[in-house]
């Protein structure tokens, strides 16, 4: 899920990204991956809380659609559930997470 907070002084929106442990269990780490961070599997790395939920936050220039996913534990690809949409990713059968801005 995500949540978008937008800038009156410049054309910025301020967005939350989180990701719930009843949603992914006892998982380590989770990246989010995706246009704004050129989908480098490195970077996104979202940042653990005490309950067990992930969370990651990051300015976005508005007037924008963004495509991504949530990478868990280096091998489980996930969508957003509240994504904006879905686009057909590159590969068959495999559609992307979009957050319009």
């Amino acid at each position: 899920m995500f949540t978008k907070k937008y800038l009156k002084t410049k054309p910025v929106c301020k967005v939350s990204f989180k990701i719930l442990k009843k949603e992914i269990g006892a998982a380590k780490t989770v990246n989010i991956i995706g246009e704004w961070n050129d989908w480098d599997v490195e970077k996104g790395a979202m940042k653990k809380l005490k309950n067990g939920d992930f969370s990651y936050q990051v300015d976005l220039d508005t007037d924008k659609a963004y495509q991504f996913r949530y990478l868990v534990d280096h091998k489980t690809w996930l969508n957003d559930k509240s994504a904006d949409a879905y686009y057909p990713s590159p590969y068959p059968g495999i559609d992307n997470s979009v957050i319009a801005l």
